[in-house]
Parts: C-alpha cells; sequence; structure tokens
C-alpha cells in the first residue's frame, strides 16, 4: 500500500462518515477499547526510509517489521533503546482476523508500549523525532525533524505515541536509536515485594548502571548494563547471585511470555517508585524501579483504581476477556477538564471521528 492509497481511503471514509480500524500486524489487538471499524491493513506500507548511523536516526514507513528495524540496527551495534514489545506470537483477541507475524513500527509507536529498558533510557514517545501523519480528513501533515536540533515547534510527534490510531495513521516515523551497552550482565536477588521497592527506590539513588528491574513471587531481577568496568564494578558492589540466562529472562519480560502475566484479567498499574503496596490483593510483577506495578485476577475495578489514584498514579485494565472490556474502560476515566483538551485534540485531527472509535476512550 502507498501512501496514496491511504490518503485516498481515509478520504473515502471521511467522505461517507464510515469508521477505520487501522491495523498493521494486529500484535497489540487486545489493548485498548473494544475494536470497531473497517479494518484499513497498513503492513504493506513498510520499509526503511532512511537511516544514519552515524547521526542516530532511523526512519520507516508504518507497516515495516521492528524486526526488520532491529536487525538493521544490529548491524552497526546500536538498537532501538526503549526496548519495545512484539507480541507477534500471541493471540489476538479478534477471531475473525487473526494476528500476522511481526510486530509494525506504526503499531508499537501507537500503543506506546516500551520495554524493560524503559527505567534506564525513557518512553516511547521521548525517541520520536518526527513523524508523516494522515489525519482523519486525508491531509498528509509533517511534525518534527530527522535530528533533534532540527525538532522545533509543537511536540505533536510525541503526542501521537500512545494515541492507538486516534489521531491520524502513522504513515512514517524518525525514531532516535542509541548503540547497544558493551556489557550486561544480571543478578538475582530473593526478597519479598516490598523490600524490592525499598531496594531500588536506593538503589535508583546511586551511579549505578541499572537498565532493567523486574520482581516476581520473591525473586528480583536486576540488569546493569554499560562500559565492561562500570558492569563489573556495580555487580561486585550489589553483590547477588550472578544468573547465566538473563538475556533469555529479560526477552520474556519485553514480550511478557514470562509467568507473571499469564493470568488474567491483568492490571498494569503505574505509580511514584515510592509508593508504598496498595491495598488490593494480586500483585503479580513489579518493574521499572517500583514504577510499574502489575495486578492478576479478579480485582474490582473500582478499588483498583482508587487505591492507585490514592496513591499518585492511575490503574490501566490491560488485558481482560471481552466480557470484561465491554464493562470496564480500559483506561482511566479522565477528569473534566483532560477530556476536554481530548476532545479538542479529536475534533482538529479527526473531526468526523472516523478513526479507531473507541480504541482509546469511549467518549471519542
Amino acid at each position: 500500500m502507498t501512501r496514496d492509497e491511504i490518503v485516498a481511503a481515509i478520504r473515502a471514509a471521511h467522505a461517507g462518515r464510515t469508521p477505520l480500524r487501522l491495523r498493521g500486524a494486529g500484535s497489540k489487538d487486545f489493548y485498548g477499547g473494544l475494536l470497531a471499524g473497517e479494518v484499513l491493513d497498513l503492513s504493506g506500507h513498510r520499509g526503511i526510509v532512511a537511516y544514519e548511523p552515524t547521526e542516530l536516526y532511523l526512519t520507516a514507513k508504518c507497516g515495516t517489521p521492528l524486526a526488520e528495524i532491529e536487525a538493521t540496527l544490529a548491524e552497526h551495534g546500536q538498537m532501538l533503546a526503549f526496548e519495545p514489545p512484539h507480541f507477534s506470537a500471541n493471540a489476538t483477541v479478534d477471531r475473525q482476523i487473526p494476528a500476522k507475524t511481526g510486530a509494525t513500527l506504526g503499531g508499537c509507536l501507537a500503543a506506546g508500549l516500551a520495554g524493560p529498558r524503559r527505567m534506564q533510557a525513557g518512553a516511547v514517545r521521548d525517541f520520536v523525532l518526527g513523524v508523516t501523519l494522515v489525519d482523519g480528513r486525508g491531509q498528509v501533515l509533517d511534525f518534527g525533524g530527522r535530528v533533534m536540533k532540527n525538532v522545533a515547534g509543537y511536540d505533536v510527534s510525541r503526542l501521537i505515541a500512545g494515541s492507538l490510531g486516534t489521531l491520524g495513521v502513522i504513515a512514517e516515523a524518525t525514531l532516535k536509536v542509541l548503540p547497544k551497552p558493551v556489557a550486561e550482565t544480571t543478578l538475582a536477588f530473593a526478597c519479598a515485594a516490598d523490600e524490592a521497592v525499598r531496594r531500588l527506590n536506593d538503589w535508583g539513588a546511586q551511579p549505578l548502571p541499572l537498565s532493567a528491574a523486574f520482581w516476581h513471587d520473591g525473586r528480583l531481577l536486576l540488569r546493569l548494563s554499560g562500559a565492561a568496568a562500570a558492569v563489573d564494578a556495580a555487580r561486585r558492589r550489589l553483590g547477588g547471585e550472578l544468573t547465566v540466562d538473563g538475556e533469555k529472562t529479560w526477552i520474556s519480560v519485553r514480550e511478557q511470555t514470562h509467568p507473571a502475566f499469564a493470568a488474567t484479567p491483568l492490571w498494569r498499574v503505574a505509580l511514584p517508585s515510592t509508593a508504598p503496596a496498595l491495598a488490593v490483593d494480586g500483585l503479580s510483577a513489579i518493574e521499572w524501579g517500583g514504577a510499574l506495578r502489575w495486578y492478576a485476577g479478579d480485582i474490582d475495578a473500582a478499588a483498583i483504581r482508587a487505591a492507585a489514584t490514592a496513591a499518585g498514579g492511575h490503574a490501566t485494565l490491560y488485558r481482560a476477556p471481552e466480557s470484561l472490556r465491554c464493562r470496564v474502560d480500559p483506561f482511566t476515566p479522565l477528569a473534566p477538564a483532560l477530556l476536554a483538551l481530548h476532545r479538542r485534540l479529536k475534533k482538529v485531527f479527526d473531526p468526523a471521528g472516523i478513526l479507531n472509535p473507541g480504541r482509546l476512550y469511549a467518549e471519542f
């Protein structure tokens, strides 16, 4: 599919007020509100447009598989530092349209999900330098640039990250890339959840090369990444048990094939890293230095959201059966002022409301 074909499809949908469901590989179909609208298959709009290893940026079309991008970067010792999950092997919630293999760049940015390295490198939006967007009218809009010094004006490029396709089709995107660390190692510690949070906050305040943390079932894993001398010094300073399958474990955490993510419903709770344990049962895992906590099981939505809000965070119904997704909003309802702002943005980018209706908030 060419960009002109995308434009034509959206203009026709806009004219006919036909809802569209934007889809690449379908690997994130489980995330967000229920799926609706005619499928606009974007997987054919693919290919790396530009890559400058010395300038640390890469531009690619929305349907480009993440695996292809990561393989190209690996040839030059570089990576997508936010460590995006692929979920390519996961079953889609839409049984009528099977998930394809190969998560795409567009879906990666639209979902805005980062992996274990988020605690060190930053969020998806922090690496978006520019986007070419086809909005709900079929207009082609360019935002940002290809290098950091050329990024100016309203930061719409970063606004697109996590918008779940409700503002437009990400036809192309330019991302900042980083060198892979020279050395990495993983340490394991036996401790309870509250002790894990305490240790992670203590270590996070020190000059240590921490790139990932994961607690589950009384075991805390810590990944060290950086210069060989720094990693070795930190390992000796922290102690713990040196693991031999660290890379395999972190892949299972990134792709959520780890047992900690097996149960449903699964709640994703973002909190201040120092927040104490919530008064809710079902804690399954802790990530990002204590700032991301996963809860699994039959948990009352109002209770977990009230507890998260009281602690200064928010709770997302991350993965759940369709019967529950019909009754519970996936994302914490917005305050009136924020909802008004979101509605204004939606009105500007997609005035007819045809793009991924209800995927982010039911009000859209």
